[in-house]
């Protein structure tokens, strides 16, 4: 990429020219540990030092505001931030969605965090219940927008409402294409939040960019996304959260690494030796977890190499995988028991993939692409919802 073409994230454009609308408004700030500049440095400090005095809290998402929550239902308590002496309320401890009495002290509250692209990744909905919150107490919200880390490319079955939960709380597909300030804007739009919200755009994306090609660092958003190329398979690998299969929590290569100890390599080579997988590599190996499911037992499994980012389709790849093992171990597969993300009674496999009917076709063995065929309609429709929202070309 030529220095000319350097890309400037949301943070980097409000600290370089602030619009004027923030002066003399109390901020809050919704961040993490991974909210900073491609200097590493934070957006509470930029922030504070932008506008003195006038940063009155901080809000984490799940995982806490340091990034130290290992997993699901691991909740962070509200904390005071050390560097600034400011109140950090946790949105992923006694509340998800923040109390009307947390905005009390601000005026506009300020969005700042790193996603994924995938819809079961929490932090978008902390940022929709917080647009909620906001229209109920009048509060503005500005969104410092970053890119999409693995493209505007869509993929998957857009969520039914009977699976809505904290992992999809709207109509989506498993890899949704949007960045958190565009799906803010749809979700403002469709859900009828009518929140007062206004983003600052990243200067230099373009939707068909990868990470790798924006230049940007790298800073790990929770702890089981360590890399850009974790994120690029998440949209697939996530779904091992729903079985008795280890996702690769407990290693170096979560959601990379994927198996248990009863499944057999070779078997499952040759059952999805007739799916097309485009852009990628199922290496055979042996991993022993030191923490979550199987800790201490030699998995046996894959690591996923993807070979072709461009074409690599992870949630297609890894229901090609979920369809082989729910046939070929009836009887050792088993599907995660509630709870699940504070679902108590659903099927945890329903809620990630978001259409019971997408889990009754694969066990029933029906064919991946014609799965994916029954869904295409509705991924049109999404992207024609969408074309509204978009701020990027």
């Amino acid at each position: 990429m030529r220095s000319s073409d350097k890309i400037h994230i949301g943070l980097e454009v409000l600290s370089a020219s602030p619009p004027d609308f923030l002066y003399g408004k109390r901020l809050g700030l919704l961040c993490n540990q991974a909210s900073t500049d491609s200097r590493f440095r934070h957006s509470r400090d930029l922030i504070m030092e932008r506008f003195p005095g006038l940063l009155r809290c901080l809000f984490s998402p799940q995982h806490g505001f340091f990034s130290a929550k290992q997993d699901n239902m691991i909740e962070s308590d509200h904390v005071i931030d050390p560097v600034s002496g400011l109140p950090v309320y946790s949105l992923y401890g006694e509340t998800r969605k923040p109390y009307p009495s947390m905005f009390k002290d601000i005026d506009l509250l300020l969005i700042d965090l790193i996603d994924v692209g995938t819809r079961v990744y929490t932090f978008i909905w902390t940022v929709i219940y917080c647009l909620q919150t906001a229209a109920e107490t009048g509060t503005g919200v500005v969104i410092l927008d970053r890119p999409n880390p693995i493209s505007g490319r869509v993929e998957g079955n857009v969520l039914k409402s009977d699976c809505a939960s904290f992992v999809g709380l709207h109509s989506i597909p498993m890899r949704h294409g949007l960045t958190v300030g565009e799906l803010a804007l749809l979700c403002n739009r469709e859900m009828g939040i009518g929140a007062d919200l206004e983003i600052v755009p990243v200067h230099g994306w373009r939707r068909d960019m990868l990470f790798p090609e924006t230049g940007l660092p790298w800073v790990f958003p929770s702890p089981n996304m360590p890399t850009f190329t974790t994120a690029l398979v998440y949209p697939g690998q996530v779904i091992w959260e729903g079985s008795n299969i280890s996702e690769g929590r407990g290693t170096s290569l979560p959601f990379e690494l994927f198996g248990a100890p009863f499944v057999d390599v070779d078997e499952v080579l040759a059952e999805v030796a007739t799916t097309e997988l485009p852009g990628c590599l199922l290496r055979p190996l042996v991993f022993e977890p030191t923490s979550g499911k199987w800790a201490q037992a030699g998995c046996s499994g894959f690591q996923l190499h993807v070979t072709n980012m461009r074409v690599f389709m992870p949630y297609r790849t890894s229901l090609a995988l979920l369809q082989a093992l729910l046939k070929l171990y009836p009887q050792r597969f088993s599907y995660k028991e509630p709870p699940y993300e504070y679902e108590f009674e659903r099927l945890p496999m329903d809620l990630i993939l978001g259409d019971k009917q997408v889990r009754r076709a694969l066990e029933q063995g029906v064919d991946i692409l014609e799965i994916e065929r029954s869904w295409q309609e509705e991924l049109v429709k999404f992207q024609q919802r969408c074309a509204p929202v978009f701020l990027y070309e």
